[in-house]
């Protein structure tokens, strides 16, 4: 007489990778059986039970079935995006950081953590409504990155008028959805130094931050004060952008610069951190964003700009 344990690993061998086993026993009719989901996204694990509950039920010896989906902490770079101030481009900047990433070969996850700003979903162009699995959110795809936004739970034009602990509880319900294999998570932080951005440092531990900075004096002051922030909670500075910087005239092509220039490379350089690059103050970045097509994902001049952002980034956290 077969033995139903073995029938059972028999039957699981052409579904399941022998070594995600972490157990398959029978013992009076009842069939235990623990997968190793890890790096599985949820979508795919709920496909994988069921159909390892249908191949149970033909498994001579087997009356019921117990399934279990473990899945181990995934140590995944977390790399915080700031700025002093709002208006500076910080979440375009996220946006675009992901998108040229992703395309760089990463498994990037987006997080909008201004909760009373968000701005990812008409950014990233995905105003879908994420599903929930085992309590955990599970962040929708687009543009070659997994994302989740305050602006996908609430009604579009809704305020969000919260106070301090329920922003920390909101800040945890996305930073914990189901990831899956994600392996760089962006997070668009609300400009300034508040409590959204003491409690994804306290909890969560960001590898870096990036600071976003337009090339005026008065921009860069307040980019010095989230610089002082992250120092001061032992968060080190990957580097600097200077965004709007120089604007070309479509008509005569003369470059112009009303917000100043050079003025954030110089103050990293002073401040004895990295510059990552400058992005134009350009009439297509804005159109692409409010249209939901990020220029990082296209194949425009742009492109090539927050691509070279990305691979300087990449080799500043390797360092």
């Amino acid at each position: 007489m077969t033995d139903p344990t073995q029938a059972v690993r028999d039957a699981l061998a052409p579904i399941v990778d022998a070594e995600r086993i972490q157990l398959a026993r029978v013992k009076d009719g009842l069939a235990a059986v623990v997968i190793d989901a890890t790096g599985i996204a949820a979508e795919e694990r709920a496909a994988l039970e069921r159909r390892i509950r249908a191949v149970l039920v033909g498994v001579p010896g087997v009356n019921d079935s117990r399934i279990a989906m473990s899945v181990e902490k995934v140590n995944r770079l977390i790399i915080a995006v700031g700025s002093g101030k709002g208006g500076v481009g910080k979440s375009t900047l996220s946006a675009n950081l992901a998108v040229a990433l992703a395309r760089l070969g990463k498994k990037v996850g987006l997080v909008d953590a201004d909760i009373y700003g968000p701005s990812q979903p008409r950014i990233m162009g995905n105003h879908d409504r994420p599903e929930l699995h085992d309590q955990q959110i599970v962040p929708v795809d687009t543009h070659g990155v997994k994302m989740l936004s305050i602006g996908q739970l609430i009604e579009p034009g809704s305020a969000v008028a919260w106070r301090g602990p329920m922003t920390a509880s909101a800040l945890g319900n996305l930073m914990d959805g189901d990831w899956g294999d994600t392996e760089i998570m962006i997070v668009d932080l609300p400009p300034g130094t508040g409590d959204v951005q003491m409690t994804l440092v306290q909890k969560w531990k960001p590898a870096g931050a990036v600071i976003v900075s337009t090339p005026q004096d008065l921009a860069l002051i307040d980019a010095t004060r989230a610089i002082d922030l992250f120092r001061k909670m032992d968060v080190p500075i990957i580097g600097l952008v200077e965004n709007m910087a120089g604007y070309q005239c479509p008509h005569c092509a003369q470059v112009s610069d009303p917000f100043g220039a050079g003025g954030a490379e110089a103050a990293a350089r002073v401040m004895g951190i990295p510059f990552l690059g400058r992005v134009p103050l350009t009439l297509s970045i804005r159109e692409a964003s409010d249209a939901g097509e990020p220029p990082a994902a296209g194949d425009a001049y742009e492109a090539g700009i927050f691509r070279d952002i990305a691979g300087r980034l990449l080799e500043q956290v390797g360092r």
